[in-house]
């Protein structure tokens, strides 16, 4: 299959450069996969297709201020971006000008409150920094740390918050799981009280999930890792739903990608578990868990558009981008969303 199928023409000033100023109202496109039909709606009308019974299952991981400038010991500029916690005080990070931090090199961020040195050169460029610091890492990084906005979205956030779900709880991620920006807390009230199920699982973003596909076929490319999580609490939800036969909805490729991972082949059912996940999904993949999606709209040939196309059908999910297109639909992070049912 080629990359190239995937591929759509998006007009520039449809991808969306800051929120909608209330979250729920961005706009909704309704596709049922199995009429292949489209509806257009506007976010809090999700209540209306959405059934008692229903498990919704959301990512809770939290975005941390990953992007990080410094000074090297000569006086030099220098930025990073944190990627991955490795283990204790050592990260995996994007670093820039590349060529000038070699193994050994120190950096000063924030006047001393933070201290880095590269440990180690890795495949693809990145490095391993190990960080020196007195008090709490995570508070010194809201103290200097700037929302590591994807590359398409060129606008200040003017409100760290924004780019963060109601429900962010565990810190870890360099990207927001942006299908859960459109939820407001009143919303998640409302799912509530209608008898739909809440269940959590954690993975966290890594900036591959911005990278492009460089091979020609999608077989070819390899898929970048996240380390993820699941409690036993949100397991029992969500076995209790599929052994019931009620739908099991994801809220973004993120949740979908962690149901998937750890679902078993024959039952769907799925276990408590920490570990990595590669999973690489695309038209022909058999979904073993998830019967719906809540989804943003994907770059073009990327891995998400794959995915989608997966669950619903390439021609049909194709068909629905270049609708998507016709009717101005806000595209990426910020933009607008769809739900697969």
């Amino acid at each position: 299959m080629k990359v190239s199928e995937f591929n759509y023409n998006l007009p520039e000033e449809l991808i969306a450069q800051v929120p909608l100023e209330k979250r729920d109202e961005s706009r909704l496109m309704i596709l049922d996969k199995e009429k292949q039909t489209i509806e257009h709606k506007i976010f809090k009308d999700i209540l209306d297709y959405l059934k008692p019974g229903d498990c919704l299952v959301r990512n809770n991981t939290k975005v941390i201020p990953a992007r990080i400038y410094g000074k090297k010991e000569t006086g030099a500029n220098v930025e990073f971006l944190l990627l991955k916690n490795i283990e204790g005080d050592i990260w995996e990070s994007i670093v820039r000008p590349g060529n000038k931090l070699h193994v050994g090199t120190k950096v000063i961020f924030g006047e001393g409150l933070l201290e880095a040195e590269i440990l180690e050169i890795l495949p693809g460029g990145t490095r391993k920094v190990k960080f020196y610091y007195n008090g709490i890492f995570n508070e010194i990084l809201d103290q200097i740390g700037l929302m590591p906005l994807p590359p398409y979205i060129h606008e200040e956030l003017k409100q760290k918050d924004r780019y963060q779900t109601v429900y962010a709880q565990y810190e870890g991620s360099a990207a927001a799981p942006t299908a859960g920006l459109h939820f407001t807390p009143e919303l998640l009230e409302k799912i509530k009280e209608k008898g739909i199920e809440i269940a959590n699982v954690t993975l966290h973003v890594g900036i591959g999930t911005f990278r492009p596909v460089k091979e020609e076929t999608v077989e070819a490319h390899e898929m970048h890792s996240e380390h993820c999580y699941i409690k036993q609490e949100d397991c029992d939800k969500i076995n209790k739903a599929k052994k019931e036969g009620r739908r099991v909805i994801a809220v973004g490729t993120t949740s979908c990608r962690v149901l998937e991972t750890i679902a078993d082949e024959k039952t769907g059912i799925v276990e408590p578990q920490e570990r990595d996940t590669q999973i690489f999904i695309y038209p022909g993949y058999k979904f073993k868990c998830i019967d719906g999606l809540i989804t943003n709209f994907h770059l073009p040939q990327s891995t998400l558009l794959m995915l989608v196309s997966a669950l619903a059908g390439k021609d049909y999910m194709m068909g629905a981008y270049k609708e998507a297109v016709k009717e101005k639909y806000r595209f990426f992070s910020f933009g607008d969303a769809m739900f697969i049912k």
